[in-house]
C-alpha cells in the first residue's frame, strides 16, 4: 500500500518542481487553506480548479429510534443525533481522468 505525502514532503516536491522557495510554497498553501475555510463558511462551496469541489451539506437532526442490531439480532435504541454540517469533497473531471 502506498504511503501518503506529509505536508513537508508535499511542500518540498512543489518547491523543487516550480523552483520556488519552500517558504513561498508554504505561504501559498496556508493562504489557500484560509481562503477555502472562509469560502466554505460564507458560500458553502469552494472549488480548487483541476482538483476538487468542496461542498457543505447540512444534515438534519435525527430522533432516537428503535432498531435491531444486525450483528446480534437484539433490539436496541439508536441514539438521537443533533443537526450538523458536513464538508464533502467531490473530485472534478480532470482529477477523475488523471486516476
Amino acid at each position: 500500500m502506498a504511503t501518503q505525502l506529509s505536508k513537508s514532503q508535499l511542500i518540498e516536491k512543489i518547491a523543487t518542481t516550480t523552483e520556488l522557495s519552500k517558504r513561498d510554497v508554504k505561504n501559498v498553501m496556508d493562504t489557500l487553506t484560509d481562503v477555502g475555510h472562509k469560502e466554505l463558511k460564507k458560500n458553502g462551496v469552494f472549488l480548487v480548479p483541476g482538483f476538487a469541489k468542496f461542498v457543505v451539506i447540512k444534515k438534519p437532526a435525527t430522533k432516537a429510534r428503535k432498531g435491531i442490531n444486525p450483528f446480534t439480532g437484539e433490539e436496541t435504541v439508536f441514539k438521537a443525533k443533533p443537526a450538523r454540517k458536513v464538508v464533502r469533497a467531490r473530485p472534478v473531471k480532470a482529477a477523475k481522468d488523471a486516476v
